[in-house]
């Protein structure tokens, strides 16, 4: 809980975090593990699946298992592959979504963990695996997200829509952003320094870049934030012509500070794309951002972590944790022992209540997996705010804090 330690200890300090964007050859990966995903759920949502991708020079690479997928092949899953990398836009020599080599390795879940996780006659259905999970919620932001995270992801959600639109055909796909933000009175208050590293075409050079750059970046904060010039870094290297998996290899499941919270609450450790809802290091993971984020949004923390931790195969958690930092406003041990009430932790309960069975995972796998508006068609619905009315009746309060959900 290390940003608890710091809030506590140090009300006026520098935080950072920074982001990824979707053409980032690890975000790639994640992209076509869940867009794999959700082929598989779109044909059974009971089906299983945990895909890994690796990219590299004009090359990827699909591995892992599923289980329940009906007739998804191996073609259906390669051109499920060259229609993500279309989409980012990679067509350049090194990597191109046409001509890139794609391996298979895709095969049956194993039967032992099938069998420790399947509900049975004398057995309901358990975690997929062990682990530790966390969620949290904070009212630095209208989404109550950390703003290191939210403003690194702002910059990047904005350049790329630029280049997708054709206003900035000097980006390339692959970039990066970093946000420090000074913090007084553990609120914070202006930007120290932004860095961002983006693809670019040949023909521009490094000072227009910046230039660019500059003048985008400043519109996204609020005014008197952006930092003076020497604190603006845009491709601190030099050029960055060869970007994607032709200047860099990719994986699955490398960015996971990117997808939660920025490093400004804990992470327990396991990846999210790729795995299908039984795998709670996905669902729980975002069960404990939902919980954690309706506390904030009534009004009763301005900071809210909780820890959830699971065993294979079992169904209930083995623990669950709660913490405000010292910001509650009502009793925590009896908020701790209400959530659990309010909503059944067990994987499956975790799935019905939020609606996890259904293919709504590509989009979560760029931009991160929180601080997203819940939309109709299912995806991210860990960010409603629906128990905020129960969490008002418990403790007698009313009112809550701004937030998206």
């Amino acid at each position: 809980m290390a940003v608890m330690q710091v809030n506590g200890a140090r009300p006026d300090y520098v935080f950072t975090s920074e982001s990824v964007s979707e053409g980032h050859p690890d975000k790639l990966c994640d992209q076509v593990s869940d867009a794999i995903l959700d082929a598989i759920l779109k044909r059974n949502p009971e089906g299983r699946g945990a895909i890994e991708v690796l990219a590299t020079t004009n090359h990827i690479t699909i591995a892992g298992e599923m289980r329940g997928a009906g007739d998804l092949g191996v073609e259906e899953m390669n051109e499920i592959a060259r229609g993500v990398v279309k989409r980012i836009g990679y067509d350049q020599k090194g990597f191109h979504w046409k001509t890139l080599e794609i391996v298979n390795r895709v095969h049956e879940q194993s039967a032992d963990i099938a069998k420790g996780v399947d509900a049975a006659e004398n057995k309901e259905e358990g975690a997929g695996d062990q682990g530790i999970m966390f969620g949290f919620a904070c009212d630095e932001t209208p989404e109550l997200m950390p703003a290191p995270i939210s403003y690194a992801n702002i910059i990047l959600k904005h350049l790329s829509r630029m280049r997708h639109d054709g206003t900035l055909p000097q980006l390339g796909p692959d970039a990066k952003s970093q946000v420090s933000l000074q913090y007084i009175d553990g609120k914070p208050a202006r930007t120290t320094s932004v860095v961002v590293s983006t693809q670019h075409t040949a023909e521009v050079s490094h000072d227009e870049l910046t230039d660019i750059i500059r003048e985008e970046v400043r519109e996204l904060f609020p005014k008197g934030w952006m930092p003076p010039d020497e604190a603006l870094f845009v491709n601190p290297c030099g050029a960055f012509i060869i970007g994607g998996p032709d200047g860099d290899t990719g994986l699955t499941g490398r960015k996971i500070i990117v997808d939660t919270y920025g490093g400004a609450a804990p992470h327990g450790g396991g990846a999210f794309s790729g795995k299908d809802p039984t795998k709670v290091d996905r669902s729980a993971a975002y069960a404990a951002r939902y919980l954690a984020k309706n506390v904030v949004a009534a009004g009763l923390a301005s900071r809210c972590l909780i820890q959830l931790s699971y065993a294979i195969g079992v169904a209930q958690p083995v623990s669950f944790l709660l913490s405000t930092a010292g910001t509650g406003k009502v009793n925590e041990r009896r908020l701790e022992q209400l959530l659990p009430e309010l909503m059944d932790l067990r994987p499956r309960g975790i799935r019905t209540h939020l609606g996890l069975n259904r293919p709504i995972y590509e989009v979560t796998a760029s931009y991160g997996h929180f601080g997203r508006a819940p939309r109709d068609t299912g995806e991210f619905s860990w960010e409603r705010l629906d128990l905020v009315d129960a969490l008002h009746r418990e403790f007698g309060v009313s009112g809550s804090v701004s937030a998206a959900g």
